[in-house]
């Protein structure tokens, strides 16, 4: 074990953490994080004017569109609000004038969602469709903007000139070649962006909202995890589109009075497999909070009102889980098998599909009853699914502890 260790210490390790803080992927994780608090602004919209009480909903038919406002507001411009978000951020990575990098990126944007003859905006294409186009164009222009600049490409005008006007024409160059190329490859050569991009993307987006690819990615993630990685963050910005996209639709299709389309719609992993943290370990702190061993009885203590709001490194690393084969197995295990349970339960119709999203510090229990708009059903879910993790750590826990307590009783130190 100690010899794996030191390979993956050695080898893998370090470039998975070079994948996780890659420049462009953290910009993109910045600028997914930035719209939350607008999916949750229209998901409670969206729940006021969908409630899970009928009678509620038939007295509020008559100011459906009226609640609809908010969240046409919100999940129908959802690439406009992430396409400056992560120019914005991007800008300031690369140390360009964010909002200028952000101005720049939105500009283009919208401009290759304008329909012709009619010059008219796609909402397809400003909302959940054009995700994808407005993470790309947010990169390019970005990215064309540095290479002006680091070259020396743009008008610079007297020092003495205010900054804002300064930093206006030091972006007029890139912005023009920018325009000009864009406006060329959608409109002249007539090449259908949002198509394109979403082509691309499809294999991906279909895989991930199957039980096999939802399973595969359960599994990186816990992996990841378990080798000291944040497996969240480090494929966040490649699944985070995905899933949002998957949300609007599920949005779109409540509003519409239609089947929800999507299972593992952003929510789906937050509040349905990282039962209090990833790898549900609220449940094995409630095994060991009162364990015979002090350390694992301190560390579960220390950890639990932690994990009722998804915070686990208290007892990832303290225990630890990471690298540690006894705690490694259910801790993966536990992620395979609340997706799979999950995704069954709501692929049968037993409880709702996410349609609303909620922050992942939501405790457990209640981000379930939230996420699926108000079903009981997902709540009680949520309970069984604490039960289910714990009888899967319980062995492990108490061979762990047992392994403990003789290293103690024998004076050995334990690692």
């Amino acid at each position: 074990m100690h010899r794996v260790t030191g390979l993956l210490n050695q080898y893998v390790v370090p470039a998975l953490t070079k994948v996780s803080d890659n420049t462009y992927l953290s910009a993109i994780r910045a600028g997914m994080v930035s719209v939350v608090p607008l999916t949750i602004l229209g998901g409670l919209f969206t729940i006021v004017a969908h409630p899970p009480v009928s009678d509620w909903e038939a007295r509020l038919t008559r100011y459906s569109a009226l609640l609809q406002v908010p969240v046409t507001a919100t999940f129908g411009l959802l690439a406009v609000f992430v396409c400056f978000a992560i120019g914005y951020d991007l800008g300031t990575r690369l140390k360009q004038e964010a909002i200028v990098s952000a101005s720049m990126s939105t500009l283009v944007f919208l401009m290759t969602q304008l329909k012709l003859p009619d010059l008219t905006f796609s909402m397809e294409g400003l909302g959940s469709n054009g995700l994808f186009t407005a993470i790309l164009l947010a990169l390019i222009c970005v990215r064309v903007q540095k290479f002006f600049t680091d070259r020396n490409l743009v008008i610079k005008l007297p020092e003495n000139v205010p900054p804002i006007v300064y930093e206006s024409f030091l972006s007029l160059v890139p912005l023009c070649f920018l325009v000009v190329s864009f406006w060329l490859i959608r409109f002249v050569a007539g090449v259908d962006l949002d198509h394109l991009v979403q082509t691309a993307f499809k294999p991906l987006v279909f895989a991930l909202n199957t039980l096999p690819g939802i399973l595969a990615y359960a599994f990186l993630v816990t992996l990841l995890w378990s080798v000291g990685i944040n497996g969240d963050n480090a494929v966040d910005a490649i699944v985070a589109p995905i899933f949002l996209q998957y949300l609007t639709e599920n949005v779109a299709a409540m509003t519409q009075g239609q089947p929800l389309p999507y299972v593992t719609a952003n929510g789906f992993f937050t509040s349905f497999v990282n039962v209090g943290g990833t790898g549900a370990t609220i449940a094995l702190a409630l095994i060991m909070v009162n364990s015979k061993e002090p350390g694992f009885r301190k560390v579960s203590r220390l950890s639990l009102p932690t994990q009722i709001f998804g915070i686990n490194e208290p007892i990832f690393f303290g225990f630890p889980i990471v690298l540690n084969p006894i705690f490694m197995i259910p801790y993966i295990l536990n992620a395979l098998i609340l997706t799979t349970g999950s995704y069954l339960l709501m692929s049968w119709g037993v409880i709702h599909k996410p349609f609303v999203n909620v922050p992942w510090t939501t405790p457990p229990i209640i981000g379930h009853y939230l996420v699926s708009g108000g079903d009981w059903r997902a709540a009680v879910w949520g309970a069984v699914s604490i039960v289910i993790a714990m009888a899967v750590y319980y062995p492990f826990a108490k061979a762990a502890e047992r392994q403990r307590l003789q290293a103690e009783a024998a004076g050995v130190a334990h690692e």
